[in-house]
C-alpha cells in the first residue's frame, strides 16, 4: 500500500504556487503539470490542529469544511489571528490595501508590511494597490473608516471570486479602474489616523501570475473529497487556494483547503471521481457528481 501524505495547503512562493506537505516537503506547481492524487481508503478527515500543534483528540471534521479544524482548534487558531481583532500590541507596521477580484468586487483589508503581497496572492486578488502603512491599530481604524465610507466589504466569498475569473476584462487598465477610483476617494477622505502614512496609487496586476489570461470557463468546483476518490487534471491556472484543472469533462476548480486533513496517495488513474458542484449562477449547471 502506498504511503499516505498529509497536505498543509497551497502557498505562494517567489517562483509561484506550491503544495506544502506535512514535514516541509513542497511540490512546485507549473502550468501544464498534471495534478493527480487519490484519497486513502479506510480513514476519514481529521482536524489539522492549530498554531503548529496537532489536534489533541484527532477529531473528525466535515469533508466540506475549508478550515479542517474542530471547534476547539478553530477557536484557538482564531484567538491568535490579526483578523479576529484580538491582538492589539503587535509592534509590526501594517499595510492597508484595496483588492479587486472582478467587476464590482473590491475589498479593503490589512496585512503585515513584512509579508509584502503574499496575503493578496493567498486571497486570489486579481489586482491591488496599497493605501497606507502604519501601526496595527491605526491600520485597523483606517480599514473600518474606508469600509464604511467607500461602502466596500472586508471579505468576499471565494465562490464569488471563482465564478468571475474566466470573464474578467482583458485590458489591465480596465481591471485597475475600480481600484484607481476607490483609491482616489479614499485618500481624499478626512479622519485618517495621523500615524498612518498614505501611499500613492500603484496597481499590481496578478493575471499573468495566476495564469488567468484566456482561462477557459470552469464547469464547476470540487465540493468535497471522499475516501477512495481521486482527483486528476492538467493545471491551467491557480489563484488564492484554488487550482483550475482541465479534466475530461472541462475545467474544474479545486480549493486546496479541502485537501487538508486527509491521507493522500499517488494516483495514475487519470479520472476525477470526487463530487463536483456546478456554477449554477454563472453557467446554469446542475449540481451533482461529475
Amino acid at each position: 500500500m502506498a504511503q499516505a501524505w498529509k497536505c498543509s495547503g497551497l502557498r505562494w512562493a517567489a517562483g509561484g504556487p506550491e503544495l506544502v506537505w506535512d514535514g516541509g516537503r513542497r511540490s512546485a506547481l507549473t502550468w501544464g503539470k498534471r495534478v493527480a492524487f487519490g484519497v486513502a481508503e479506510g480513514g476519514g478527515r481529521t482536524c489539522v490542529g492549530a498554531r503548529g500543534h496537532g489536534c489533541p483528540v484527532g477529531a473528525a471534521v466535515p469533508a466540506r469544511s475549508t478550515g479542517a479544524r474542530c471547534e476547539e482548534c478553530a477557536r484557538l487558531d482564531r484567538a491568535h489571528s490579526v483578523a479576529a481583532d484580538t491582538i492589539a500590541d503587535d509592534p509590526r507596521p501594517y499595510h492597508v490595501y484595496l483588492a479587486w477580484f472582478g467587476p464590482g468586487m473590491t475589498k479593503v483589508g490589512i496585512t503585515a508590511e513584512e509579508r509584502g503581497p503574499a496575503r493578496l496572492l493567498e486571497q486570489g486578488a486579481v489586482c491591488f494597490s496599497w493605501l497606507g502603512v502604519g501601526p496595527l491599530m491605526a491600520a485597523r481604524r483606517t480599514e473600518e473608516l474606508l469600509r464604511a465610507a467607500l461602502r466596500v466589504p472586508d471579505r468576499i466569498p471565494y465562490a464569488e471570486k471563482r465564478a468571475v475569473r474566466a470573464v474578467l476584462p482583458e485590458a489591465a487598465a480596465e481591471r485597475a479602474g475600480e481600484v484607481a477610483e476607490l483609491h482616489a476617494r479614499a485618500v481624499a477622505l478626512g479622519g485618517w489616523p495621523e500615524s498612518l502614512v498614505r501611499e500613492p496609487l500603484r496597481v499590481v496586476d496578478h493575471v499573468e501570475v495566476f495564469g488567468l489570461a484566456g482561462l477557459p470557463v470552469a464547469v464547476g468546483e470540487v465540493s468535497e473529497l471522499v475516501a477512495g476518490g481521486a482527483v486528476s487534471g492538467e493545471l491551467v491556472a491557480a489563484a488564492g487556494p484554488d487550482l483550475h484543472l482541465v479534466t475530461g469533462g472541462g475545467v474544474v476548480v479545486l480549493d486546496t483547503r479541502l485537501m487538508t486533513g486527509w491521507g493522500l496517495v499517488p494516483d495514475a488513474g487519470g479520472e476525477l471521481t470526487v463530487p463536483v458542484r456546478g456554477f449554477r449562477e454563472a453557467l446554469g449547471v446542475q449540481d451533482g457528481l461529475f
